[in-house]
């Protein structure tokens, strides 16, 4: 090794904790892979890949589209996760195990321990690799990383930087790639999150970091795989969401990939999408899904694949007794809150679809009640998996739940607004979501909202979008001044509500959001938050469970 090497790796030791081991990861994988590659062997490389878990420990109910409608049954669960994958090790000794983002946030327990609960359940799943999530961030910078940096197995991202201070991008915080081989194949995984989340989520929660598109360095990085490392296959590991990914993919800077194993928008690919460049898979989420990848292997060269998208079924897979007892331990001092009945439904809560559901229209029922606002907007959330009635036909709504449903437990923020900067905001809000240009989607759902109902084109151009719009029953006024109430978004600028931008004497109330739905449920418990038909799209189907069009997939 040169001396300036040398002092390359002294200096990214010192610099922090985020480039310590994995910079020494990618060097002694750099002896075994030379070794490997002296004797090619000929079977199958399994790649397994969870993502999304949303710390969704236990097994819950799941939703499925099946036959033209609505279908649950349960899934998932870490102990479960476990046992499945513990099965494919133990079947092939040859196999790599994923995990894609978006670990540390999604639950009351992680709330509680700001996510430290959740790194033990990792290290003894034992993951081979990681790529952070765009809700990594919860927590803030320093806390990312030590979460992060307590994870066993090596992390890979070549778009997240420390900020030098005036906001442009210094050392970075993870490894970009890591090098793994088996059966004398050299797999590269170069690593990607959301270059959107200083605006996707709170601004404040990602102080101190700079994202850049994959597209300002990924094509140096996969020639440093395919050229100087001499990489026979190349995965991106990707929290990009399920649009941008297939875009990245149909970008020539991806030329030379072979998968996108991609995270964040919660979609289930059952068959490869077959893009220009790269083929791209996202396995679910809340731990109901395992994708696998088999990699048929002869004489150290790829000569076949196979991928299927495996359901995590509870009573296929029983709990592995160490992680269900490394969960009972972590969870324990929290139980009776995370229990602790504060209302219920009448028909089940579920969050999937594009457009309007049940869940949100409970939130957006509680905000409307508690504040009295003409608007009361719920952003475009996609985690929390759905719940179902119990067998005396109601859902019990737990404080647990309510954190599944609104992790960031914001204060209710409140402001005014004139009717004229609404309709761009609403035209901006549906570009983000049914956008033609696939790199141009946002990643989440359409924003929901009581007292204004809205009817929609959205696959019309921007500026065309909007069809109608109504506030408290009259058309909207431009000239007229609107109370509206969102959660409050740390680090957002004063006069900004849920990204509507221009309001108002803002201000933020004493009372949370869970305090408000927690009020509501007391007053109105049990609810039936039937959907009103806010929002109307006039040129597609109200029940869309994907934003994603254009390509051969549906969700299931």
């Amino acid at each position: 090794m040169s001396n300036n090497r040398r002092d390359f790796l002294k200096k990214s030791v010192l610099s922090g904790l985020a480039t310590t081991l994995p910079v020494a990861g990618v060097l002694a994988g750099e002896k075994n892979e030379n070794k490997a590659k002296e004797k090619p062997e000929s079977g199958t490389i399994t790649l397994l890949q969870s993502t999304d878990v949303h710390c969704q420990i236990h097994p819950h109910d799941e939703l499925f589209w099946e036959n033209e409608e609505l279908t649950f049954r349960k899934a998932g669960g870490y102990a479960h996760m476990a046992t499945l994958i513990n099965e494919i090790r133990k079947e092939n000794p040859n196999t790599i195990t994923i995990d894609t983002g978006d670990m540390f946030q999604g639950s009351e327990l992680s709330d509680r321990t700001q996510g430290d609960a959740l790194v033990p359940i990792l290290n003894e799943i034992n993951y081979d690799i990681y790529t952070p999530g765009n809700w990594e961030v919860i927590y803030y910078k320093q806390k990312m990383q030590r979460l992060l940096g307590g994870l066993n197995a090596p992390k890979v991202c070549a778009n997240m930087f420390h900020d030098k201070g005036d906001g442009t991008p210094g050392e970075p915080i993870f490894q970009p790639y890591q090098i793994i081989t088996k059966l004398g194949v050299k797999i590269g995984f170069l690593g990607y999150t959301d270059h959107l989340v200083p605006r996707r989520q709170p601004p404040a929660l990602s102080k101190g970091i700079v994202y850049t598109k994959p597209e300002e360095n990924i094509r140096h990085y996969i020639e440093v795989l395919r050229e100087q490392e001499q990489c026979d296959f190349v995965i991106i590991l990707s929290h990009l969401g399920l649009s941008q990914q297939i875009a990245l993919a149909n970008n020539p800077h991806c030329e030379g990939v072979d998968y996108i194993f991609g995270g964040d928008t919660h979609e289930r690919i059952r068959k490869p999408i077959e893009c220009k460049y790269a083929k791209v898979v996202e396995p679910g989420a809340f731990s109901s899904f395992v994708g696998r990848l088999d990699l048929k292997v002869k004489n150290g060269k790829i000569v076949g694949e196979k991928y299927e998208l495996i359901e995590v079924k509870p009573d296929k897979y029983p709990a592995d007794k160490k992680v269900a007892e490394i969960i009972k331990k972590h969870e324990k001092p929290y139980l009776e809150s995370i229990n602790e009945v504060v209302g219920y439904s009448t028909i089940p809560l579920y969050r999937n679809f594009v457009i309007e559901n049940t869940m949100d229209t409970m939130v957006i029922d509680a905000l409307k009640w508690k504040t009295d606002v003409d608007i009361a907007l719920s952003n475009g959330f996609r985690f929390c998996p759905p719940r179902t009635p119990n067998i005396d036909g109601l859902v019990p709504i737990t404080q647990g739940y309510l954190f599944d449903m609104l992790p960031v437990n914001s204060p209710v923020r409140i402001g005014t607004i004139k009717g004229e900067m609404i309709l761009p905001w609403l035209e901006r809000e549906l570009e983000n979501v049914f956008a033609k240009e696939a790199s141009r989607r946002f990643g989440g759902w359409v924003v929901k909202f009581r007292g204004m109902e809205l009817e929609f084109y959205g696959f019309k151009p921007m500026g065309e979008k909007v069809a109608k719009v109504t506030i408290g029953g009259k058309p909207i006024d431009p000239e007229k001044d609107y109370t509206v109430c969102a959660c409050e978004r740390e680090g957002d600028p004063d006069d900004a509500i849920c990204r509507m931008r221009n309001v108002r004497n803002t201000y933020s109330e004493s009372y949370t959001l869970h305090d408000a739905v927690r009020e509501y449920l007391k007053e109105h418990s049990p609810v039936t938050p039937t959907p009103k038909g806010s929002l109307k799209i006039l040129d597609g189907d109200q029940k869309l469970l994907s934003q994603v069009w254009g390509v051969d997939y549906e969700f299931s």
